[in-house]
Formats: C-alpha cells, structure tokens, sequence
C-alpha cells in the first residue's frame, strides 16, 4: 500500500509546482518580491536638510535666518544677539536681491563696544561656527576708545559702516591685506578707493591697550592682531561677508538691506 501512495503523492506535488509556475508567468501569482510593500522614502527634516546645505533665502516669518549660525555657539562667544540678527537680515537681503552669492563666511564687527573689547567675529555659514573672535581696530578719526563718527569720505580717516564683500588679497605696506568692496552707497560704497582693507598691525595687541586705554587706530581699516590677520584673510576672502555696526540712525535708517521689504 505504501509503495502505491508515495508515487501518488510524488505526482501531485509536480503538479502544484508546474501550476504555480504557469500562474506565476501569467501574472495571477506575483513574486515575493512583487507582494512586498515598498517602504515609504525617507524624506530629510527640515532641520537636517538646513543643516546639510544652509539656505539664504529669507525665512518665512520676515526675520533674521539663524539657521545659519549656532546661535548658542554666537551668544557664548558674545556677540550681541540683536546685532547677529541685523546681520543675517541684511546678508540674506543682499542674497535676494541678486546684489551678492551666497557667502561662505559672515564677519560681524560690531563698534558699539570699545576698542579694547573682542568685537570682531567670524562664522562659517556652510557649519554655523564660530571661527575667530578677535579684537579689531577703528580709524583714527572715528574715536579714542569708543567709535562715535563714521563716513565714506576721502581721507577721513574713520571708518565705514554696513555691508561689505571680500575680495582678493594683496601684500602692502601693511602685509599681507584683504580688500574689501562696500555695497552700500553713502555709508561705504568708496572702500576702494580709499583703499579700506583688512590687515594685521602692531598697534592692535592687548598689551598696547592696557598701556594706552585703548588699541591704536587705523586709517579707517578693520586692522587685526598681526599674529592672527593672516589666518582670518585667508579665511574670509574671495566672497564673504563683511558687516559693520554701530548703532548711528541714519544708517539705521536708511540702509536698504535693513530694509529688504522697501527694495
């Protein structure tokens, strides 16, 4: 009897496979594959996308984009938070309005505070960091101290207020210089022509202030600590941002990347 059942049991079971294949290639029965729910993609968050490529354009609520910078990283260092604020505003409307690229860095000096204070900072827009926080000298004709005049006039000697762009380096009389283009007519617009650049001096050292009361002063140049200018320069060239502050009302007033909605 057993000898008759399994031949039996042999035959169907080669039936049920050669019906599975004809089905399965007429496409009643699909793959395992094909029965598979496909997963759904996984889409980047808002955050992490930000965080992969930083976006300049202007945030939906109107304000600054402090994606761009760490801000806990930015208020440890000690920039003042309205300040970095205005800062991102004017450099995302500059970005809008086709007047520069997206930059790579931000520089934010910020004149409001003595010359013996680290008012000069550095970010890296594509990782939000702080990279410098330096002191940084004003022109002689801006103040002791304390800034308290600014202008794009020829031979002032004091320094300019708003936003800048950087440019090529070149080595002068002061070293190894940054030259800067201003973009905002009236405020700064003359920086080449009266040769306003970035550069190391003697006259900007810690020990110099706490002698004099303050550092010494330029021409009108952001001048840096000569053991660091090299660094920041090669860091900030070729396309990045400059902004100067101070809180003087007719540049507060009548800055048009302070006022990106008037454009």
């Amino acid at each position: 009897m057993r000898s008759r059942v399994i031949p039996v049991l042999i035959a169907i079971a080669v039936c049920v496979v050669s019906a599975a294949a004809v089905l399965t290639a007429a496409g009643f029965v699909t793959s395992a594959e094909a029965q598979t729910p496909a997963l759904p993609a996984v889409e980047p968050s808002p955050a992490t996308a930000q965080a992969a490529v930083p976006s300049l354009l202007p945030p939906a609520s109107g304000g600054a984009p402090s994606e761009l910078v760490d801000m806990a990283a930015a208020e440890r260092a000690g920039i003042s938070r309205s300040v970095l604020d205005l800062a991102l505003g004017a450099v995302t409307c500059a970005v809008s309005s086709g007047d520069i690229d997206a930059p790579p860095t931000l520089t934010v000096i910020d004149y409001s505070r003595p010359s013996t204070e680290q008012r000069l900072w550095v970010f890296d827009l594509h990782t939000g960091d702080v990279r410098f926080h330096e002191l940084v000298a004003h022109g002689k004709g801006t103040g002791e101290n304390l800034a308290e005049h600014f202008s794009d006039d020829m031979n002032s000697h004091e320094s300019s207020l708003g936003l800048f762009v950087t440019g090529d380096t070149y080595t002068g009389t002061n070293g190894y210089s940054l030259r800067l283009d201003g973009l905002e007519p009236g405020f700064n617009s003359r920086a080449r022509e009266r040769a306003i650049v970035m550069h190391g001096a003697a006259y900007v050292d810690p020990g110099f202030a706490t002698k004099q009361g303050r550092l010494g002063r330029s021409w009108g140049c952001p001048a840096l600590r000569q053991a660091i200018a090299h660094d920041v320069i090669d860091f900030v060239r070729d396309g990045g941002v400059v902004f100067s502050y101070y809180p003087d009302q007719a540049w507060l007033d009548r800055s048009r990347f302070l006022h990106c909605d008037r454009s």
